[in-house]
């Protein structure tokens, strides 16, 4: 018997190291399973971020395309105030030249009056009258058509201005 205890004992010590090994087994398992688990989280944490990286990549390359989009409007707004600004340069040397015109034609014309009023003789009265009365008529006529020219003038430069602003303004 002295045989069986032996290999009983020799039994239950590779019994207690095979339990050993179990367990360590068991604990490698349960290591091997926290560490799948923790790949599982960072796989979905990875996933999320690639998620938001493409969103982020989206909203940037929106942003960039509407920048250039801006900065061709810019680019394309100045050029057209450019324009405007020259155009309105050129309307008011029109302007003043127009305004020089009239003023030599109105002085001419009066200096012809003057010069009729002279000729005329004293005795053709009634005559004399009635080319008053057209005069002053005239001189009411080119009064009137100031008044228009000047608001004519105001109305075209305050319609530049508002266009001006809205230009800069946008």
């Amino acid at each position: 018997m002295d045989d069986s205890g032996a290999i009983l004992c020799q039994i239950s010590v590779y019994k207690d190291m095979l339990d050993q090994v179990n367990l360590e087994i068991e604990a490698n398992i349960q290591v091997t399973r926290e560490i799948e688990s923790d790949i599982v989280k960072c796989s979905e944490i990875e996933s999320s971020l690639s998620v938001k990286e493409s969103d982020l990549t989206r909203s940037f390359l929106a942003s960039q395309y509407e920048l250039t989009g801006l900065i061709s409007v810019t680019g394309d707004s100045r050029n057209s105030l450019k324009l405007l600004d020259d155009e309105i340069r050129r309307l008011r040397n029109e302007h003043s030249e127009i305004l020089r015109r009239i003023t030599e034609k109105r002085e001419g014309f009066v200096k012809m009056c003057f010069e009729f009023q002279r000729e005329i003789c004293v005795d053709e009265d009634s005559e004399l009258r009635s080319l008053l009365c057209e005069r002053e008529f005239l001189e009411n006529e080119v009064r009137v058509l100031e008044e228009k020219n000047s608001d004519v003038q105001n109305s075209i430069l305050a319609y530049m201005e508002d266009e001006m602003i809205n230009l800069l303004s946008d």
